[in-house]
């Protein structure tokens, strides 16, 4: 909670949500979020709420000296604790489909230069894992390219291409993509995740009309459904995917793409964890793209 308590300290100095943001680095509603949890951990309200500023209340001023204390303890400790020794926990957002491979890869290598270091891996959809990010619940989070504008307190890093290609039984008698689509039922890709946004948009721009059997989120049960001849799908071409009993197509000149990468509050501070992990992403998907 040490966090929490900094951001406790610098709202009750700067008087304002939005102004103890700007000085962490941190949206106004990621700083709520974090007052919200601090609260919840003790028990009591900490601000006068009817109070247009952030007006600390008796149980605020009571507290406030002893976060303090906390903090410099905590800072104190941080300092002795020894050149070169690093230790500390980070929490990671991920979605699943590169749990299995690009995250194990990469958490490899951070293991071996940071043992010390507590990892947890948070599972989500693209959605709410940034918004995860953004109220500061993880330090970064691995997930599809929003198809949106991010706040600029936030940056991505572009790790991942994946092609999205058409997936069918490999019982199937093979033709053209299109007269597929139109004509197999079609197990879609969850157009409220980011990924199937991306198959939405080129379904339209195609100007296809599929007969739609099952929609959801997770690409390794949707390949498991074409599997078993419940229908057609597009999916991104993933690493270690099982292509057992399946036929992959390409769309050829038509062919897109899902972009996977990282977001993260700004900057990837180069000797930080939370930088050492991007490092570490950064050469794991590496590794991955070669042939």
């Amino acid at each position: 909670m040490i966090k929490e308590f900094k951001t406790f300290i610098a709202v009750a100095r700067d008087g304002t949500f939005t102004g103890a943001g700007a000085q962490l680095g941190l949206t106004q509603s990621a700083v709520s979020a974090q007052i919200k949890r601090l609260e919840d951990y003790l028990g009591v309200a900490l601000f006068d709420r009817s109070a247009r500023a952030a007006v600390l209340n008796d149980h605020g001023r009571e507290m406030l000296p002893q976060a303090e204390e906390l903090v410099a303890m905590a800072e104190r400790m941080a300092s002795s604790a020894g050149a070169g020794h690093v230790s500390g926990s980070l929490r990671i957002g991920a979605i699943a489909s590169v749990q299995q491979d690009l995250l194990v890869r990469a958490l490899g290598e951070f293991r071996a230069g940071y043992p010390d270091v507590r990892v947890r891996i948070v599972p989500g959809v693209s959605l709410s894992l940034l918004g995860q990010v953004d109220a500061g619940e993880v330090d970064m989070a691995l997930l599809i390219r929003p198809p949106f504008a991010l706040p600029p307190e936030l940056g991505w890093q572009p790790l991942l291409r994946e092609e999205v290609v058409l997936a069918m039984p490999a019982a199937m008698a093979l033709a053209q993509w299109r007269e597929v689509l139109a004509s197999q039922p079609f197990i879609r890709y969850d157009r409220a995740s980011f990924g199937g946004r991306v198959v939405d948009l080129f379904l339209k721009k195609q100007r296809i009309t599929v007969h739609e059997a099952v929609e959801l989120d997770e690409i390794e049960a949707i390949a498991n459904m074409v599997r078993h001849g419940l229908g057609v799908a597009l999916l991104p071409r993933l690493r270690g995917l099982d292509t057992d009993g399946l036929r992959l197509v390409s769309l050829g000149d038509a062919a897109f793409h899902r972009e996977i990468g990282l977001i993260g509050r700004l900057p990837f501070d180069a000797g930080s964890v939370r930088g050492k992990m991007a490092e570490c992403l950064a050469r794991a998907a590496g590794a991955t793209l070669a042939p």
